[in-house]
């Protein structure tokens, strides 16, 4: 006779409880018990489904990277409409809500989570540079129809935007950066660029 209850979606039950631990109590808190304890699950769920708690990490890491992609065919839509500013601000918030700032504590600190996204095919501080990559491609699409100069590098562009929203969030125990000062920012960082 089967004991437990079945789990519709384990995985994505468990990426979400990791979520919450490590954006609540840091990487370091990040043991398979913590999170299956957040998940309200036992132990064995996380390894039935992966390797070990690096895997799972990466596996979670990855999973987040595909949130950055959807947000990146939805800011794409967006391309001229609305302003430029807000198209960023709102993606850039979008981006923060995420793991994306304490990503870079995980993959510092786990040298087995950072050399599995490394064969993943992940470079640079994933999700952070998915999310610039986003902010480079909507700007070239802007820079096509004509709301942002065609002499702006739209990688540095990208760059610095994804750079300075980090350093609004960093250390913050906020979800994401203060909406008023990642807006002046946006506006600072774009005001030579945006036409019209």
């Amino acid at each position: 006779m089967p004991t437990g209850r079945a789990i519709d979606d384990a995985r994505s039950l468990l990426f979400d409880a990791a979520e919450r631990v490590l954006l609540r109590d840091g990487n370091a808190a990040l043991t398979s018990r913590a999170i299956t304890a957040e998940a309200g699950v036992a132990k064995g769920v996380l390894h039935r489904h992966f390797e070990d708690v690096d895997d799972f990490l990466a596996e979670l890491v990855l999973d987040r990277i595909g949130a950055v992609r959807d947000t990146a065919t939805a800011l794409q839509e967006r391309v001229g409409t609305g302003t430029v500013q807000d198209n960023v601000v709102g993606a850039i918030a979008e981006l923060f809500e995420s793991i994306a700032s304490a990503v870079l504590e995980l993959v510092t600190a786990r040298d087995a989570v950072r050399a599995r996204l490394r064969a993943a095919g992940s470079v640079g501080v994933p999700v952070l540079a998915e999310g610039t990559a986003m902010i480079a491609a909507y700007l070239e699409a802007e820079q096509d129809a004509g709301r942002v100069a065609t002499e702006a590098d739209a990688d540095t562009l990208a760059a610095t935007l994804v750079g300075a929203a980090h350093l609004l969030h960093a250390g913050r125990d906020t979800p994401a950066p203060d909406r008023a000062a990642l807006e002046r920012m946006v506006a600072a960082v774009l005001a030579g660029a945006v036409t019209g």
